[in-house]
């Protein structure tokens, strides 16, 4: 298994969600690929389903990561490895 830490999941996630044009779905191609990476590493995939109910925290996360805060995005992925 690899060490993978959050900060290499938030990052990506951030760049992906930042990046990606349009408006629905790049929130669910983002995690798929934060599912990729994580099985890559023999962790994954991931458990984000609590982030469905966090949708505000979520998208205050994404918010701060605009302005090069990744601390809240790399927060949430945290607690998804930890349950993992």
């Amino acid at each position: 298994m690899v060490a993978l830490p959050e900060a290499a999941l938030a990052e990506v996630h951030l760049e992906l969600v930042l990046i990606h044009p349009f408006r629905d779905g790049n929130g669910r191609i983002a995690r798929l690929l934060a599912d990729v990476m994580a099985t890559q590493a023999g962790v994954g995939p991931l458990d984000d389903s609590a982030w469905d109910h966090q949708r505000e925290q979520y998208f205050a996360a994404i918010r701060a990561g605009a302005v090069l805060n990744n601390a809240p995005i790399k927060r949430l992925f945290r607690q998804v490895l930890q349950g993992a």
